[in-house]
């Protein structure tokens, strides 16, 4: 049985969070389409202290931004969004469009679609995290999407730099300095000034996230996210102290609601875990963000063994999974419920959320038991399609779809079936009405 030496928040306290979370949106989305520009405006000037006669950033505004970052800037981002794209590109290649004739005369086949249009948005309002950028346009682009449009808030008063050059290098088409709920309400729901997307994607606060679920249905989006989580599994093989918490600390500092759990079988790894992030949090510049999420949402947990670890584990259904035990691989063959899993003490998660290639866009809230992350086939619709070459095999489809709509009393969808069995099957079968047509 496992052992919790440190537990996060209630349930509860984390339900009526999200409450007034969900009220303050649902007015917010309400005015947005009602009032449009407007509305818009009002709340970047109220959220952001931002206002301008449009919030799309000009050809020279963006060139301004590329030329505020040094050469090795440019080169880093660079960098980055060649391992994203080259990783977009193989997951693109694996999915192909099929036919085949699967009965005599009868053939099916599909054909992958891109979306017309998606809309990203790019959190900047404490951290310009301009690798963002990188996974949801460049995805879109690799996609196939023609009209991929990028909205991330100031930064300290004006576009950030490094945001806006990685939207332009990433491929976007059109880049708006626009933050939080307004952003996707105004990519969502479109406004006089901005044409509506077909999909929204791209982390951000609880605020966005919200918004994003709440337009559900109207658009499609990547998914439903939260805070950031993440979920280290070690033992005293794989792992120290000094390594677990500082894997731990760097994802709590994405703010005060993002839980850290660490899960392992050693009593002892836990305990000087424990020790090792207060430590750290005495050093750290974001510790102000860290603290208040390791105090509110901060686990430890030890279990009785690997294959205990691996139940607790898909319980818990973490975004970002980091093993450094004896054997990751075990994990691997093992664990079904993650957003994304980082194998051994040689990686982590900083590197798959900024520059190693996969994305960092993933599920959070449990939502990994139903769903992975942002992949090019969020951008892609699989449709069908399906062709009957010759006579013979419409009558005899004919003849069993008769058969199941008469069991289903769909006499309309029977009659579909019947006409084309007497036109090409030569064959007099009743009509599905109550009156013979002419």
């Amino acid at each position: 049985m496992a052992i919790y030496l440190k537990r996060g928040a209630t349930a509860a306290a984390k339900a009526e969070t999200h409450r007034q979370v969900r009220d303050t949106v649902e007015a917010i989305l309400a005015d947005i389409e009602t009032r449009g520009d407007a509305a818009v405006r009002e709340l970047s000037i109220k959220f952001d202290g931002w206002d301008r006669d449009s919030y799309l950033l000009t050809p020279r505004e963006i060139q301004d931004c590329l030329d505020q970052l040094s050469g090795q800037d440019l080169k880093d981002i660079a960098f980055a969004q060649t391992q994203v794209r080259n990783f977009a590109q193989i997951q693109r290649a694996s999915m192909t469009d099929v036919e085949v004739e699967t009965l005599p005369g009868v053939v099916l086949g599909h054909k992958t679609l891109p979306l017309n249009a998606a809309g990203c948005y790019v959190p900047g309002g404490k951290y310009p995290l301009l690798a963002s950028a990188h996974m949801s346009v460049i995805t879109a682009k690799v996609a196939g999407v023609p009209r991929v449009v990028t909205c991330a808030p100031p930064f300290n008063g004006k576009p950030a730099p490094a945001i806006v050059a990685a939207q332009a290098m990433a491929g976007a088409d059109e880049i708006y300095c626009l933050g939080g709920i307004q952003a996707v309400a105004a990519m969502g729901l479109g406004t006089q000034s901005i044409a509506p997307v077909d999909i929204l994607v791209g982390p951000g606060n609880a605020f966005v996230a919200e918004a994003k679920r709440q337009l559900f249905g109207r658009v499609g989006i990547d998914l439903f996210a939260g805070p950031t989580e993440t979920l280290v599994i070690a033992d005293e093989i794989g792992c120290d102290g000094e390594l677990a918490a500082t894997d731990l600390l760097g994802q709590a500092e994405h703010g005060p609601d993002s839980p850290a759990i660490l899960l392992t079988t050693s009593r002892a790894l836990a305990e000087e875990t424990m020790r090792e992030i207060e430590r750290l949090l005495l050093i750290l510049p974001t510790a102000e963000y860290a603290r208040r999420a390791w105090d509110s949402f901060g686990e430890v947990i030890i279990a009785e063994d690997d294959a205990e670890m691996v139940r607790i584990a898909d319980e818990i259904a973490s975004e970002h999974v980091q093993v450094m035990t004896r054997d990751p691989d075990y994990f691997l063959h093992h664990m079904t419920n993650y957003g994304a899993l980082f194998l051994g003490a040689r990686t982590n998660v900083a590197y798959g959320d900024k520059v190693i290639g996969t994305n960092h866009t993933l599920p959070t809230k449990k939502a990994a038991r139903y769903t992975g992350g942002l992949w090019v086939g969020k951008f892609l619709k699989t449709c069908t399609y399906q062709r009957v070459l010759t006579d013979e095999a419409s009558a005899m489809i004919g003849e069993y779809c008769s058969r199941l709509c008469a069991l289903e009393g769909f006499a309309g969808h029977g009659e579909q079936a019947n006409i084309r069995v007497r036109r090409y099957g030569g064959r007099n079968v009743p009509y599905a009405g109550k009156v013979e047509p002419r």
